[in-house]
């Protein structure tokens, strides 16, 4: 565990000790942006944090932050096994750290931080990056579904602060629930890069129309093993970019090979987001095509989408409300109207060499102008501060 020491403030009445706050994940606390955030806004408003996720065999050396975090190592890193021994990790590590607030990020951290906040009396804020109960992998498994619903459906109608992603899921979950649920939409806050690599230096031809495609959520259900296909049609003047982590990336390299696309689909492990970036911004073209097979992806607001506007470049999506609404409210990318290969295809060809392209890529900067972390952040400095002055 590294990151500041317990310290004072100053008060008007002399010093007091700062407050101090847990915040939980499941994830080993590298890639994910969302959490992050919450904890540099904690940060600044003077409380001191705790990240606690878990270390896995591939995980990376966490960068320096401004507050401690905590990876736990476990015996299992998937299935039952791994979820209960997180969970019960999870919950002596709560239990015995003094802490004035518990944040827990999505329906698998819940449980024990709902126990402990009240064993101990002290406010839990809850932060649903998804619905999880909705996810692909449940629906393909009645039983934990099952499980993951009743948990859902004991905890979250008792609690009193709760947020989410988009305003579309918050609808959800205060219509089910009956809890004032807070959406706070997931933009990272950017920062213009000391130093703008080239293609050159990130070892990218410098004569091909990049096509990216970014996160750590690439998995089942996402149109990626479509996307991949769809270079098939596409002529070596395209290249197809995946960053990133999920389920189905040992699927989409078969699929490399059995179409003999290796000169054409390059796949790059998952980074800090700091590095990404200098990838995301010598891309032509951003994608997120996720099929509306669900209500977790139907009501869905990818990272990646803000990533794409803030690195200058339009976005390929696939027509689901959240996404839909941005996209054409500031005109900065183009629609599929199905997942058929040749169709995505199409419309990468035909989008990339059309005029609408270039005013698509212009429209981004008041896209990132008008959606930025600074004015997004103030939903959560409200919200910590009514819990601070409880």
């Amino acid at each position: 565990m590294a990151g500041p020491a317990y310290n004072t403030i100053a008060s008007g009445q002399g010093l007091k000790p700062r407050l101090r706050v847990t915040v939980s994940v499941i994830n080993d606390l590298s890639t994910d942006q969302r959490v992050a955030r919450s904890c540099d806004v904690l940060t600044e408003l003077g409380y001191e944090v705790l990240l606690v996720g878990r270390k896995q065999r591939s995980s990376q050396p966490l960068a320096p932050r401004a507050y401690a975090c905590k990876r736990m190592k476990l015996l299992f890193e998937q299935g039952p096994q791994f979820y209960f021994f997180f969970n019960l990790r999870l919950f002596f590590v709560l239990l015995f750290r003094k802490a004035d607030l518990l944040l827990a990020n999505d329906l698998d951290t819940l449980g024990p931080n709902y126990l402990v906040s009240k064993l101990k009396g002290i406010p839990l804020i809850y932060d649903s990056h998804e619905i999880f109960c909705e996810v692909p992998e449940l629906q393909a498994n009645p039983a934990k579904k099952k499980i993951w619903e009743r948990l859902e459906e004991r905890i979250v109608p008792k609690l009193t602060y709760a947020i989410t992603v988009n305003e579309s899921i918050a609808a959800y979950f205060r219509e089910k629930y009956n809890v004032p649920f807070i959406a706070v939409r997931n933009i990272p806050d950017y920062r213009k890069p000391d130093h703008l690599k080239s293609r050159k230096d990130l070892s990218l031809p410098e004569d091909r129309k990049i096509i990216i495609l970014q996160g750590a959520g690439i998995n089942v259900q996402r149109g990626a093993e479509e996307l991949v296909e769809a270079f098939r049609y596409l002529d070596r003047r395209y290249l197809l970019l995946i960053i990133g982590s999920g389920d189905v990336i040992a699927q989409l390299k078969e699929q490399v090979q059995r179409f003999e696309l290796t000169h054409q689909v390059l796949f790059i492990d998952k980074m800090p987001a700091r590095e990404l970036r200098q990838y995301t911004l010598n891309a032509d073209l951003g994608v997120t095509i996720d099929k509306d097979t669900n209500l977790n992806y139907h009501f869905s607001l990818p990272n990646k989408v803000f990533d794409y506007i803030h690195a200058g470049i339009p976005v390929l999506a696939s027509r689901l409300p959240e996404i839909e609404r941005l996209v054409t409210h500031y005109n900065i990318g183009t629609f599929i109207e199905n997942h058929e290969p040749e169709h995505i295809a199409s419309q990468i060809e035909a989008f990339l060499n059309s005029e609408a392209y270039t005013q698509c890529r212009n429209n981004t900067q008041q896209a990132a102008l008008q959606n930025n972390w600074p004015q997004e952040k103030q939903k959560l400095i409200t919200l910590f501060n009514e819990v601070r002055h409880l």
